[in-house]
Parts: C-alpha cells; structure tokens; sequence
C-alpha cells in the first residue's frame, strides 16, 4: 500500500520535462539554441568552428567564475572584486612562468592567493559583520590600484612553451571547456546533496531559521568566500592561459559579466536559490549574445544594454515568484 501510494506520487517523465522545461535552467537552454540556429541561419560564420571555439574557449573561465560567484550571492551576500582579483591571479601566474618557475606552480599558487584574498573578505563579511558590498568594493580599489601601479599596463610576453593550458585539447574539446563543464557539475551535485552545500541556500533563505537549527551562519559564509576565491583563481588560470600573452589590466567590466551570469542564471539577488547549472548557461548566453552582435551588424556596445535588461527582467520574475509563494503558504 505504501509503495503504491509513493509510486503514485513520483512525478511522471513527462511531469520532470515539462517542470525543466519552464525552470530558469531549461528557459536558458532553449534560449542558446534558438539563439544558435536564428543568427546562425542569417549568418553561417556564426556556426564556423572558430567562431564556436571562440564563444566557448574564450568565455569558460566567466562561467567558472560564476560558479563562486553563484554561492556567495546565495548566501546573501556579493562580490563585486572578482574581476580584479582575476586581473592579479593571472598576472601573477604569468609573472612566475616568465621568470622561469615551474608550470605547476604557475598554476596553483594563484589559485591559493586566490583562496587568500577571498579569506579576508569572508572574514571581514562574517565576523566583523561589514556589508559585503563594502569589503569587495574597498578590495576592488585595492587590487585595481595595486595591479596598474606595479605592472604600469604592460603586457606579459614570451610566455613558456606548455603554459597554455586552457588550450589543451583532450579529446578534440578545448580544456577551458572541459573545467567549465566538470566544476559546473561537481559544485551543483555538492550544493544539491551535501549537508554544507545545503546549509549555504538557508543561511541566504533565512539566516535566523538557519541559525536555530543549529547552522553556523557565520562559518558558513566564511568558507563559502574561501571557495569562490578557488573559483576566482582557476577562472585567473583559464583567462591567463587562452592566449599567448596576458593583458596586465583588469578585463573591462568583468565583475558585471560574472555577476549578470550568476543572476540571469537564476541566483537570486536576495539569496537562499538558484543553481550554479543555471548561471554557466547564463554565461554562455551572454557570450553568445555578443558573438551574434558582430554577425549581425549591430554595435557590441549594445551588449551591455542587453546585460542590464536581462539582468531587469531575471531580478523581476523572482520578486513575481516570490510573491506567488508568498500567497500560497
């Protein structure tokens, strides 16, 4: 009786397809194909393969950055220095391959500097309870003003024969792509079924409810920053690694492209949902929309105005959801 009544409330194939179908995830889905086959009917260089290889090959460490990014905004809070954070890492994974040091340490360190620097947001978010927005906006001005005034915007050339690692090509897919698509799916299977991963959506959701069952609120934050400065840096790595030179300045606007991925992904910007699914085809959308700008002769300038309308509409259906839910409980 029992396995009858359970069989008889498992929802059906169809039941699963259609509720993806009309998930934040799903809607993004279909958006990237549509997008794909429209521009791609008016302009077959759309489809080219180097064209294909640049939207992806060129943009996964956005996505790996929104992965980090996606958990901080879920746990109520926001980074708004990762890009020049990224900017650093990789000149400092630059710097050390061009004075001769071993690759691996190229590739790590950052990462670990990375861990560091996101370690002092957390802990001033977390302890010493200063609005997030505060800390990473003053770290922002710091790295920023820190990178231009030690490197002066020079370039770093003559980078070591093997140093490109995000242009691998195991099995024929660039290994930028492949990070892209192994740290989406490991860090969604941790935030969906770990103990840690689900104490991260009720500190967001309600951080009192979370604290009288018995989460640390506050240890909880702090780990989640430490995590998305791992994210920061491999993104660092991905970025200093795609081409044969480094840009010594922070990539324009990078922090709006991580954090416009991350909400448009479906992460609400009051916290406590969203998935990191979510945000990496977000992140392909986005680069997607700016590709087919150029193909179809509009200004990429306007890419900007579309960012701040997705961003517009995604932030206005969750409010719409939330208020749904509000009235059925």
């Amino acid at each position: 009786m029992a396995a009858s009544v359970a069989l008889a409330s498992s929802p059906t194939l169809s039941t699963k397809l259609r509720r993806f179908v009309f998930s934040q995830e799903g809607i993004l889905l279909i958006a990237i194909v549509v997008l794909f086959l429209t521009v791609g009917a008016y302009n077959q260089r759309f489809l080219s393969a180097n064209n294909l290889s640049s939207i992806f090959l060129g943009n996964a460490y956005i996505a790996v950055a929104a992965i980090g990014m996606s958990m901080v905004i879920v746990s109520g809070n926001i980074d708004v220095s990762v890009g020049s954070l990224i900017g650093v890492l990789a000149v400092i994974s630059g710097t050390l391959a061009v004075n001769g040091w071993p690759l691996w340490l190229a590739w790590t360190l950052p990462i670990l500097v990375g861990m560091a620097v996101s370690a002092v947001n957390g802990w001033l978010v977390a302890y010493m309870r200063v609005p997030s927005i505060v800390v990473t906006l003053g770290m922002l001005s710091i790295l920023k003003g820190g990178l231009i005034s030690v490197t002066a915007g020079a370039w770093i050339n003559n980078l070591p024969d093997g140093y490109q690692l995000a242009q691998l090509r195991p099995l024929g897919v660039p290994m930028a792509v492949w990070f892209m698509i192994v740290l989406t799916a490991l860090a969604a299977f941790w935030m969906r079924y770990s103990g840690f991963g689900r104490s991260i959506y009720a500190v967001g959701g309600n951080a009192e409810a979370a604290r009288l069952a018995g989460i640390d609120r506050k240890r909880t934050v702090f780990i989640v920053f430490i995590i998305h400065g791992f994210f920061a840096g491999i993104a660092a790595i991905l970025f200093a690694t795609q081409l044969s030179v480094i840009q010594s300045t922070v990539p324009p606007n990078l922090e709006l492209t991580v954090i416009t991925a991350s909400v448009v992904g479906g992460v609400s910007i009051l916290g406590g949902t969203g998935t990191v699914i979510g945000s990496t085809f977000a992140a392909i959308l986005i680069a997607a929309i700016g590709s087919s700008l150029v193909f179809i002769n509009v200004s990429p300038y306007w890419l900007r105005a579309v960012q701040g309308l997705l961003i517009l509409l995604t932030v206005l259906a969750d409010l719409a959801r939330r208020k749904k839910r509000a009235r059925h409980r």
